[in-house]
């Protein structure tokens, strides 16, 4: 598939990939570009993962800091080994998922560069949507 050239200069699908690895990069083909919805498209869909990542983030951040309080309280109230016993298992739960999070995003980013190198159009699940969708007028 041909990508054409970017308002960058930069074959389209370099652009495209590119935006992945380096957000500021998506950002400014986003705004510069006004033709190429290739670049365009894999530039939002950049953005909107970055920003997804974000709030994810963020969320489990303030849901992971009022549990652990609560299981701290808990655990000192009863002035027991146990509880201490809890909020270490918590912790261990906490650090897995963020592992996890980590790598999904990760692999997004990686996966969707890959693609939009070699000129497909890559949706990533639900943003791919929003940006297809966001570019398509």
């Amino acid at each position: 598939m041909d990508t054409g050239k970017s308002a960058l200069g930069l074959d389209g699908n370099l652009a495209a990939a590119l935006g992945y690895p380096i957000g500021i990069l998506a950002i400014i083909s986003l705004v510069m570009e006004k033709e190429n919805r290739f670049v365009k498209f894999h530039a939002l869909q950049a953005i909107l993962l970055y920003a997804a990542f974000i709030v994810v983030a963020i969320g489990l951040t303030i849901i992971f800091m009022i549990i652990g309080i609560i299981l701290g309280v808990a655990a000192a109230a009863a002035n027991s080994s146990a509880g201490g016993g809890l909020v270490g298992i918590f912790g261990l739960l906490s650090f897995l998922i963020w592992i996890v999070i980590l790598i999904a995003y990760v692999g997004g980013l990686i996966m969707a560069a890959i693609k939009a190198y070699g000129g497909v159009y890559y949706k990533l699940p639900i943003i791919g949507n929003l940006a297809d969708k966001w570019t398509s007028k």
